[in-house]
């Protein structure tokens, strides 16, 4: 099974208020565990960088200018997402402004279905608690301490890793790994040498309590 966890980066909060992508980051997961195949572009956004936003993630106009514009690689992250679920936290914002960059391109836009919200399932399993990716590493004692600006591909893996505790695939991850491990310092294991058959037969005392018990029977069908 393939999915897809994806983040992004904007100008803003809004596509429809003239705010754009600014940076999309993806991981492939196969079977819920990274493959080791991920996307990442900065993009382009061909506007100004409002500050609010600047200070979020820290990508300003001038280091994107020297980036493609989402035209330039839509093909290869629509090619790259293929059919697969998207796994996003907040999926209503990051979808908002994917399928408004399509859009602008004449494209399909990407359907709603196909995003597995994490938000939504981390307040299902935890109502009540703090939902946001920061919050929820330190519930699973993820590290995310490299995280000191939103960043659309680290925030895309620590995201997988959260995901996976979220689905309560970890466990037999790691229980697979100790196996693996125990196998390992153990060595191959021995050759077993086969038993020779064991005797079946009742033995003379044996039928001699058997005929004794017989004869306390009224009618056994065992001597009919």
């Amino acid at each position: 099974m393939r999915e897809i966890v994806l983040d992004t980066e904007t100008t803003g909060l809004d596509p429809a208020a003239g705010h754009r992508v600014v940076e999309i980051g993806c991981v492939e997961l196969v079977n819920h565990l990274p493959s080791g195949r991920v996307f990442h572009h900065y993009i382009n956004p061909e506007r100004d960088m409002p500050t609010e936003a600047f200070n979020v993630h820290g990508l300003s106009a001038e280091f994107l200018a020297g980036h493609p514009v989402f035209a330039a690689v839509a093909e290869e992250f629509l090619a790259f997402i293929d059919d697969a679920p998207l796994v996003i936290h907040n999926a209503e914002f990051d979808m908002k402004f994917l399928n408004w960059e399509l859009k602008l391109l004449g494209r399909a836009v990407l359907p709603r279905e196909r995003a597995i919200d994490t938000v939504a399932m981390a307040r299902r399993r935890f109502p009540g608690s703090p939902a946001n990716l920061d919050a929820l590493c330190r519930r699973f004692e993820i590290d995310n301490s490299g995280r000191e600006k939103h960043g659309a591909l680290l925030d895309a893996e620590l995201l997988a890793e959260v995901y996976l505790e979220l689905i309560g695939g970890r466990e037999p991850v790691l229980a697979l790994a100790t196996a693996s491990r125990r196998n390992a310092q153990n060595g191959p294991l021995a050759e077993r040498q086969p038993r020779p058959p064991r005797p079946h037969a009742a033995s003379g005392e044996e039928l001699a309590t058997h005929t004794e018990f017989l004869g306390k029977l009224s009618k056994p069908i065992w001597l009919a």
